[in-house]
């Protein structure tokens, strides 16, 4: 038997339950993790609030998109080379908040030697949707670049990046002036409070339309960004942290017609697997040597899931909260 959290009752976290489970045995394709570290996602919060139940989310799910560890096993048609090996794995929207995690080999990364599991579930996911969500807006060297939600590791990775790939400018959204300085520390030029108007009158040069906007917080306040935009400017939703935008949303880009801006989704699901498996072995290389870094919270037992999602319900967390089995 194992341990695990499951979503009991939707609504406030302390709906989450630790639970015992049979452990899994994996499936052709499969390999089974003995976790040493779990991220806490906002994906992870939506679905527990609720939000998301009309998208077939049940009571009694169990959250969790990635975990990092030792693989224990394999299932038919895995290399048995595998066993034993420290890895970061991608389990979906579920299944992660559990001593022994199931996940694709296909999803499954070999981690350098000296990258710590925690540091992994940090990067593995956010990395790629901050990479491929710049990529999807057509970011371009020199280029103006607003972070929408800039705290949470999406956004912490798409400062970096962002930086590291040329932007002039590269603005965030964030809850406090002391945040706004740490991001500073990773690339941020520019640090605006969470409806885009600067934190303090000092703050000079801000300016007021952009090339790009990073967007992982959508919710009400989305529409109002658009009028950050330049002509020709795209917004990139990459989470919806907030929850979904209004219906209407999109009556403000058609108001803005002339200006030819343009707003889109973005999912790492639409990406190649092994196109995200390059970019990720990519990035735990340069984490591993100093050139990106990982943000952490703080570190909590599995068992006190609930604590880490009131933590995130309450905008207290800069960086990720990573579960320890």
């Amino acid at each position: 038997m194992m341990k695990a959290v499951a979503i009991k009752a939707f609504g406030s976290p302390d709906g989450l339950a630790v639970i015992d489970l049979p452990t899994p045995v994996p499936a052709a394709g499969q390999v089974l993790i003995a976790t040493e570290a779990i991220g806490v996602g906002g994906v992870d919060v939506v679905i527990r609030s609720g939000a998301l139940a009309a998208y077939g989310f049940k009571e009694g799910h169990i959250p969790g998109g990635e975990v990092a560890g030792t693989v224990t096993a394999v299932g038919d048609g895995v290399d048995a080379s595998w066993i034993g090996r420290r890895v970061w794995a991608a389990t979906g929207v579920s299944g992660g908040y559990v001593e022994q995690a199931i996940a694709p080999v296909g999803e499954t990364a070999p981690l350098p030697e000296v990258l710590s599991p925690v540091d992994a579930v940090t990067l593995g996911s956010s990395g790629v949707v901050a990479h491929f969500g710049l990529a999807h807006a057509r970011f371009a060297p020199g280029e103006s670049v607003l972070v929408r939600g800039a705290a949470g590791s999406i956004g912490i990775m798409a400062v970096q990046l962002a930086a590291r790939g040329g932007a002039d400018v590269v603005a965030v959204t964030t809850s406090s002036a002391e945040r706004g300085e740490r991001l500073r520390e990773l690339g941020a030029t520019h640090v605006l409070d969470r409806l885009g108007q600067a934190h303090a009158e000092a703050e000079a040069g801000v300016p007021a339309e952009y090339d790009v906007i990073i967007d992982v917080v959508a919710g009400a306040h989305m529409p109002t960004f658009f009028d950050r935009l330049k002509p020709n400017g795209r917004m990139v939703a990459v989470g919806i942290v907030a929850g979904p935008p209004p219906a209407d949303f999109g009556m403000k880009l058609m108001a803005a017609f002339q200006r030819s801006m343009s707003f889109a989704t973005f999912s790492s699901d639409t990406v190649a697997g092994s196109d995200r498996l390059a970019v990720r072995a990519e990035q735990f290389a340069k984490a591993a040597s100093g050139e990106l870094y990982s943000v952490v919270h703080e570190l909590l037992p599995l068992e006190q899931a609930a604590l880490a999602h009131h933590k995130m319900d309450a905008g207290e967390v800069f960086g990720r909260i990573v579960l320890i089995p």
